[in-house]
């Protein structure tokens, strides 16, 4: 348990206000073990990518799968890795102080809170209600055995409320409520990003997206954490479904030149592992 908060320590380390961590999001314990391979530092699990593996779409996986693949991920990987633990799997912060207590039990360095509530109609809960949620995942994260790293979601852009106000309202008070990270997943915009980053005190994770602007623009705007979510999964799943249509459509092989890339990818990743 010692080398594990060591760990868990270390990741928090690699959030510096303007040298964002680059933290790709594996699907599978193959991908981890390929962005490993590359040289990335850590790694975020992603609820999207790993329901695609299942055939599923987003928030559709049942908890106990959730954290069998985070932690998966995390024991294959001599890296640190955080889990997106969705909305924490209930409405009660009872209910997400329990989904981080679970997490608090592996290897993974940190987790993830959102304050999505899975309902179209009124996507975000009520941002004390939020914020009490929040609580109960630090005081599970933080216990004296653990020191988990808890990063908070203000999803307000990310489903259709892209109230900048509200958001940074709602990341003050998952700081006050004890977040490590901070992160609103949709901001699109530089002048958004800056204005995230100047009210809160925290590191600030952004989610890669079109039209977001350079690496250097966003180190130059404060951010400490990048992710990518599902988009790296949605490549691989664009490759195969082109390779498929060649092959349907034109009865070409014209992807095996790709699959001979991907088979060295695979077999510097996966050697001696």
């Amino acid at each position: 348990m010692h080398a594990i908060k060591e760990m868990r320590a270390n990741f928090l380390a690699l959030h510096v206000t303007g040298q964002p961590l680059l933290m790709p999001n594996p699907w599978d314990v193959g991908s981890a073990k390929l962005f490993a391979s590359l040289g990335f530092a850590a790694l975020g699990t992603t609820s999207s990518g790993h329901a695609a593996t299942v055939g599923k779409m987003d928030g559709s996986v049942h908890q106990d799968d959730v954290l069998a693949y985070a932690s998966g991920i995390a024991d294959a990987v001599d890296l640190p890795v955080s889990a997106d633990l969705e909305n924490g799997f209930g409405i009660a912060p009872e209910a997400v102080y329990s989904a981080v207590r679970q997490a608090a039990t592996t290897a993974l360095a940190g987790c993830s809170i959102e304050d999505f509530t899975g309902d179209a109609s009124a996507p975000l809960y009520d941002r004390h209600l939020a914020a009490e949620r929040v609580r109960a995942a630090a005081e599970a994260a933080h216990s004296a055995e653990s020191g988990l790293v808890l990063t908070a979601r203000a999803e307000n852009f990310f489903r259709g409320v892209p109230d900048l106000a509200d958001t940074i309202a709602r990341l003050q008070l998952y700081q006050e409520a004890g977040a490590d990270v901070l992160y609103a997943p949709g901001l699109t915009t530089i002048e958004d990003i800056r204005s995230v980053v100047a009210s809160v005190d925290a590191p600030v994770n952004v989610l890669v997206r079109p039209g977001i602007g350079t690496l250097q623009d966003l180190a130059d705007a404060g951010v400490a954490r990048l992710s990518v979510g599902g988009a790296f999964a949605q490549v691989a799943f664009a490759a195969v479904a082109r390779a498929g249509r060649e092959l349907l459509a034109a009865g070409s092989f014209e992807f095996l030149d790709a699959a001979a890339e991907g088979r060295g990818e695979m077999t510097r990743a996966f050697t001696d592992q």
